[in-house]
């Protein structure tokens, strides 16, 4: 284990291969083993989540059991905490994000409200930002799908695609 900063990795007994830099990363870590936390806060809550990498101030804060998961920039993946196979990058992306799995959320303040929805897929800012707890859906573009909160099987390829769409399900809009 390699740890940096004050109270980094402060409550380790048995994890192994774990690299903790900034200020309480990693701090309440006891068992967890192959985790990377970068940035002051990074995986601060994590015990026994294994296979995380956290880069920036706050990212994956609340996480404690999860694994598998990236969270890369600003307070990003903050609100998981034992969600497994996401991918956060971008300020705040997947922000309220908790215990939802296999999301992929690219570009600030995208997919910022989810709580539960699984395997959905937001490139863009602001991509898939209302979304809370609905599931296989794909937004690619700035603002698409930005209103969705449940509908599920959507497709928006473009900025603003879908948009203004909240709870439908199985459309694809292009452009």
């Amino acid at each position: 284990n390699t740890a940096i900063g004050y109270a980094a990795m402060q409550e380790n007994t048995t994890g192994a291969t774990n690299t903790a830099l900034g200020r309480s990363a990693l701090n309440a870590n006891t068992t967890a083993s192959n985790n990377t936390a970068v940035g002051s806060n990074a995986l601060v809550a994590n015990t026994t989540g294994a296979g995380n990498t956290a880069i920036g101030e706050g990212t994956m804060l609340a996480n404690t059991t999860g694994s598998s998961n990236v969270a890369v920039g600003l307070i990003a993946g903050d609100g998981i905490t034992t969600g497994d196979f996401n991918v956060f990058v971008g300020k705040g992306a997947g922000h309220g994000t908790t215990t939802a799995d296999s999301n992929v959320a690219v570009g600030e303040s995208s997919f910022v409200l989810n709580t539960t929805g699984a395997s959905n897929t937001a490139l863009g800012a602001n991509s898939l930002a209302s979304n809370t707890t609905a599931s296989n859906n794909t937004a690619v573009g700035k603002l698409a799908l930005y209103a969705n909160t449940t509908g599920t099987q959507n497709v928006a390829l473009g900025t603003n695609a879908l948009d203004a769409a909240v709870t439908v399900n199985n459309n694809t809009a292009i452009g």
